[in-house]
């Protein structure tokens, strides 16, 4: 054993470590005290300094990677890269430190019989999750497991935990973090074009006339995005939809401050303005859409005068925004969270989607209906992670894709479930409800980020089993857990990303994980080893050879990547977005959906999606007298700060106590002074903040970041009917003094 230890140590190509690594991670966690992988020494380079993109945000930024002796010492932002342009948010500046915190996860960890965990060697532990897993299949039957997995692990990671949990230990459930965030873009986009499809490229910030934020805040949580706007130099307008004065409407031409969750109101009232005054597009309309008769009928009772009452904008604000959209020849769309978190998010995203169709606003330079991801591979996780949707795009239901998959995996296609996964609230009711028993939870913290937090945390102490795969032994879901599996992070381990405008990048191992903690990719090795379902992953033998079967799978669908050859390759040519097919692909650094005119659908159209909006499930009341928003609270904090908060640079960048933004006028009625304490209370629980006393929020509207521990104990479980996606960002709450 260490002779073949001390061996792979001295060997340089990585490509040689690969071949040995699978056979490797299986004999060492048969010997006990056995070193982790994560001791592998990190990849030789001859040269001083390697790029690889930043594992937070979905912008997918390049940072050079500063080696001493093969192992990363330092970082800066790549000048040469597409995305960032030698540009790097706080996050990306210390990617690297939050590597080394004291609270790593660095051995798995087991619960003993007096209720502590302790820490074990690997065979321990997954002979412990093979027998507790597989027990509890024979008792309770071979759906009441299921796994909840994330936006920010390897697309090549994600693929086979999805495959592993799916097909080889016959796993139904299973759902991703991204439910929280782009469920409502996916389905939206997938019923007006046929596929879950965002349409632009970065360079639109810099080439449109007109840019509507809906919803979104990039100057705060996506500062890199932020930047490529201020490079316009076509003098935009900068339209921001949302009730706060956000950092991003600060910078806006027109701000319209509407009320909470009327937007999809304002939508179709302005649809209604642009139709008729003849401000559409009549050739594209008729070439490349369907449904728009049906819409312009729907439309016509949004007259301005309903829009302004239920918006509270002035109808000269709403006729205003209209003309700008018709005055000005590019119009791009931009939403994120505040839309996508909504009990109506898919059809508010399709009323954004329908103005740019109507406008022929897609397709050009400039233009499009664009979602802005989350996090760093959440395209990746909605491509690839054989979740609520089949890997490469599929349909579990269809039997001609499930066969097309089972071919390319060479495997019996009745491995493959005939079914949808329930998606993560179904999940976490299936475990109020008994249906589910033991839950896998890998890189992702729902104690502290699923909605109604007091109730998720009732909810998972009712698990027979719960195991947790993650960087630290810290997160509020691993010290519940039964079973705690150390995991390598972003520069400990290799792959590709797919960040927000579809350009797959590369991710390196540049840092020992440490400990005996492992890569994604290793652990899920050894679980189908242990399984006895690894021969049916033989070929998943490294990152690299799952990036080729992810090709094969992905050929013929609208995300093809199957003439991207390596990794070295996308890395030389900084990057490439999907589509990248065809004898001869397009190489352009920048390229954007729809420039024919050309969508998913069969045919070839794109469709106006379009429904009566609903009112608020919890409006405020005389008891809960505010509506609460949540959101991003700094540039610097990132989630529930499983991270960031390892870092001290970005400590001090944001308070570290929770604050609640105030109205001056709200707080004068009840007696509250600036920088004091107040509890902010609903019908689910409270939270201790410090007030903040700011215009930026109107009077009966108030605002808590979301990474603090205790926001979601205020949070409402109301979810679109459509995605599933939680509406994070509207419940009725109270505040007292003290």
């Amino acid at each position: 054993m260490s002779k073949l230890i001390d061996s792979l140590r001295q060997v340089p190509p990585l490509s040689l470590i690969h071949q040995r690594e699978g056979a490797l991670a299986r004999e060492l966690v048969q010997e006990p005290g056995g070193f982790g992988l994560g001791q592998l020494p990190s990849r030789h380079l001859p040269e001083a300094v390697t790029k690889m993109v930043c594992g937070y945000c979905s912008t997918g930024c390049s940072l050079d990677i500063h080696l001493r002796n093969g192992v990363a010492a330092n970082l800066s932002p790549s000048t040469d890269y597409p995305v960032n342009l030698g540009m790097a948010c706080p996050k990306g500046w210390e990617a690297l430190t939050v590597l080394d915190a004291p609270d790593r996860a660095t051995t798995p960890l087991m619960r003993n019989a007096s209720g502590k965990l302790v820490t074990v060697d690997w065979n321990t532990a997954l002979t412990e999750f093979v027998s507790r897993m597989k027990g509890i299949q024979e008792q309770h039957g071979p759906h009441s497991i299921a796994f909840l997995s994330t936006g920010q692990i390897a697309t090549e990671e994600m693929a086979f935990l999805g495959a592993l949990a799916k097909f080889g230990m016959r796993m139904l459930h299973g759902d991703g973090n991204t439910r929280q965030c782009m469920a409502t873009a996916v389905v939206a986009y997938k019923q007006a074009f046929g596929f879950d499809a965002p349409p632009y490229t970065y360079a639109d910030f810099e080439e449109s006339d007109v840019l509507v934020f809906t919803g979104a805040n990039p100057c705060l949580a996506h500062p890199i995005m932020w930047e490529r706007v201020m490079r316009n130099r076509r003098s935009p307008e900068i339209v921001v939809i949302d009730p706060r004065m956000t950092e991003t409407a600060m910078y806006a031409t027109q701000h319209l401050a509407i009320a909470p969750k009327s937007d999809q109101i304002l939508f179709y009232g302005t649809a209604r303005i642009l139709i008729e005054n003849g401000w559409v597009d009549q050739g594209f309309i008729d070439q490349s859409t369907e449904g728009y008769d049906q819409f312009a009928r729907f439309v016509e009772p949004f007259e301005v005068s309903r829009v302004a009452a239920e918006t509270r904008l002035r109808p000269d604000q709403i006729v205003r925004f209209a003309e700008t959209i018709h005055d000005r020849n590019r119009t791009s769309f931009w939403w994120t969270m505040g839309v996508n978190q909504s009990h109506q998010g898919v059809r508010t995203a399709q009323a954004i989607i329908n103005l740019a169709l109507m406008t022929g606003n897609i397709g050009r330079p400039g233009t499009g209906a664009n979602s802005i991801t989350g996090q760093c591979n959440a395209m990746g996780s909605r491509l690839f992670s054989n979740t609520t949707s089949l890997m490469g795009g599929y349909d579990f239901k269809c039997s001609d894709d499930r066969a097309k998959v089972a071919t390319v995996l060479g495997i019996d296609p009745n491995r493959i479930p005939a079914e949808n996964s329930w998606a993560y609230p179904e999940i976490m009711e299936g475990i109020l409800r008994g249906k589910i028993k033991g839950l896998w939870v890998v890189c992702t913290n729902p104690a502290h980020s699923w909605i109604n937090q007091n109730q998720a945390r009732d909810i998972l102490e009712r698990l027979d089993f719960l195991v947790v795969q993650d960087m630290y032994h810290s997160t509020e879901t691993a010290v519940r857990a039964d079973l705690v599996l150390p995991a390598a992070g972003w520069g400990e381990k290799e792959g590709t990303f797919i960040n927000s405008e579809r350009r797959l990048g590369v991710l390196k191992k540049v840092h020992n994980a440490p400990g005996h903690a492992l890569a994604d990719f290793q652990i899920f090795q050894l679980i189908a080893h242990y399984w006895g379902c690894g021969e049916m992953f033989r070929r998943w033998s490294s990152p690299a050879a799952v990036f080729e079967i992810m090709k094969e799978l992905s050929r013929g669908q609208p995300c093809d990547i199957s003439q991207i050859s390596d990794y070295a390759f996308l890395e030389e040519r900084g990057g490439i977005q999907w589509p990248y097919a065809g004898k001869v692909p397009d190489v352009r650094q920048e390229r954007r959906l729809f420039e024919d005119g050309k969508f998913y659908h069969s045919n070839g159209r794109a469709r106006f999606v379009f429904e009566d909006p609903r009112p608020l499930t919890e409006p405020p009341s005389e008891k809960y007298p505010f509506n609460l928003l949540t959101g991003r609270g700094s540039a610097s904090q990132w989630h529930t700060q499983t991270r960031t908060s390892k870092s001290a640079v970005l400590r001090k960048l944001y308070p570290e106590q929770p604050f609640v933004e105030l109205n001056p006028a709200d707080a004068r009625k009840l007696g509250i002074a600036p920088k004091t304490w107040v509890t902010v209370e609903s019908q689910r629980g409270e939270i201790r903040a410090m007030a903040f006393l700011t215009p930026a929020v109107p009077s009966g509207v108030v605002f808590i970041p979301m990474h603090y521990e205790g926001t979601n104990r205020l949070t409402d479980p109301v979810f679109d009917p459509y995605s599933k996606q939680p509406s994070y960002k509207s419940c009725a709450v109270r505040v007292v003094p003290g």
